[in-house]
């Protein structure tokens, strides 16, 4: 009768999803820090490259294996985003070496406006030279070999490993999407929609020493304006390194989440990003301190590459915008009129959309691009049953994500970023739905009704 019991107990443990046995994970990190000087991005004010550091840029992964030999990789990266090439070198590498497929592999970026400039991203913020153009040429083939490096440091210390999952609160992030005039600017908007959700996802080793800690905002990390020639991870970076003192031997990973139209506040600076790291950090050990919901020994992941469709190619808007546009525009317009005049696409943009499962308990959703934060609010009501890990800024960014509502509203969100980020645009009004709809079909073959 006590054997029976022993083995009853065996099994209860087991179904509960408490097998840790059944689930490896590993980690690894590699320092992105450029060698200075090095010119920062994210705003067009600066006039001269950084030449200091607050403290180091990281790169790092989580690798999670299950016991059917399915595995999947998270990764971050201290930088404003990642572009097309950069995605498909290192999921071509990575999959060669490792058997991943794209859609197992996740690449998020904190979007740090005081990290390094990403060739040929916002290119048209600075009339850039020969000199600056190598440097940047050299740090994005340092940049893959570093990504991959950490990559290979997390499948090199695959161990057994527990999974949980739980939900905090931070409150710095504002909607900047301020009515003036009848227009809408970048300003602060106190009464506009944000999402102050933080999720987070625990792993620990078989005796419960946290090893991995992987958590969620959204909000911009802009906490330091373009006044600022110091690199670092703004908020983000010193949430990281806040974590990873209170849990000696953890690594803390950030993803970004829709935070297209949220700003920190207050910003301005480094002081600030200290304050608002240290809120979104309390905010995720507060989560780790209390009982988490255990996450299950199976992972699926798929993906969906779709085309957003831009409003109708205008010749005679970039013609005009080359002769009486602001530099910025001007050096829009003369991409523009390059790319028509030799045959290349100007009519859309291929943007991935992707889904990692963990059973029932935990759902990553993961989009390209500067997401506003309506769509995460939206895929929440859509789906209130799922813990849902919402994250934007994911495998390449191209330029802002808006809705409908945005598109018609207009602002900086709708058209003026594509000058900087040297798309055509704006996009047309199914965006929303065309971005929602694959979601909706991603959902679907993981088994999300």
């Amino acid at each position: 009768m006590r054997t029976f019991f022993l083995v009853l107990l065996l099994q209860v443990v087991t179904n509960t999803g408490v097998a840790a046995q059944t689930v490896k994970a590993g980690v690894g990190r590699k320092v992105i820090t450029p060698e200075m000087p090095y010119w920062l991005t994210g705003y067009a004010a600066r006039s001269k490259p950084a030449v200091e550091k607050i403290h180091d840029l990281w790169t790092k992964a989580l690798v999670i294996e299950t016991d059917t030999g399915n595995k999947v990789a998270f990764v971050t990266t201290d930088v404003l985003g990642l572009t097309p090439e950069i995605h498909t070198m290192l999921v071509s590498t990575l999959g060669e070496r490792y058997g991943f497929r794209e859609s197992d592999l996740v690449f998020n970026a904190s979007h740090t406006h005081s990290g390094p400039m990403i060739w040929p991203s916002l290119e048209m913020i600075g009339d850039f030279d020969s000199s600056a153009i190598g440097a940047f040429a050299a740090y994005k083939k340092f940049l893959i070999r570093q990504i991959t490096g950490a990559v290979e440091m997390a499948m090199d210390n695959l161990l057994p490993a527990r999974l949980s999952t739980g939900h905090g609160t931070a409150a710095f992030a504002m909607n900047r999407r301020q009515p003036v005039n009848g227009k809408i600017i970048n300003g602060k908007n106190p009464g506009g929609n944000k999402d102050h959700d933080v999720p987070v996802l625990k792993v620990t080793n078989t005796s419960g020493v946290v090893r991995a800690i992987l958590f969620g905002y959204a909000c911009h990390n802009t906490t330091m304006g373009g006044d600022n020639y110091r690199i670092s991870g703004d908020y983000a970076g010193f949430a990281q390194l806040d974590l990873e003192q209170a849990y000696p031997g953890a690594t803390a990973l950030f993803f970004t989440g829709c935070a297209g139209d949220q700003n920190p506040q207050p910003r301005g600076t480094v002081a600030l990003a200290e304050q608002h790291g240290r809120e979104l950090s309390g905010a995720v050990k507060a989560v780790l301190a209390h009982t988490m919901r255990p996450v299950g020994n199976t992972v699926k992941s798929a993906m969906r590459t779709i085309p957003l469709s831009f409003v109708p190619f205008d010749v005679r808007k970039y013609k005009e915008e080359l002769e009486k546009g602001t530099i910025f525009e001007q050096r829009r317009a003369r991409l523009m009129l390059q790319a028509y005049n030799r045959g290349w696409e100007v009519t859309r943009y291929w943007y991935p959309v992707q889904v990692l499962r963990f059973g029932k308990d935990l759902t990553f959703i993961s989009l390209g691009g500067e997401v506003v934060v309506d769509y995460a609010l939206r895929l929440k009501e859509m789906y209130p049953r799922e813990n849902l890990f919402v994250s934007g800024y994911c495998n390449h960014v191209m330029g802002y994500i808006p809705t409908k509502k945005i598109l018609k509203e207009g602002g900086y969100e709708a058209n003026e970023n594509l000058i900087y980020y040297g798309m055509p645009g704006p996009f047309r009004e199914d965006v929303e739905e065309t971005i929602v709809s694959a979601l909706r079909q991603v959902l679907r073959r993981l088994g999300v009704k």
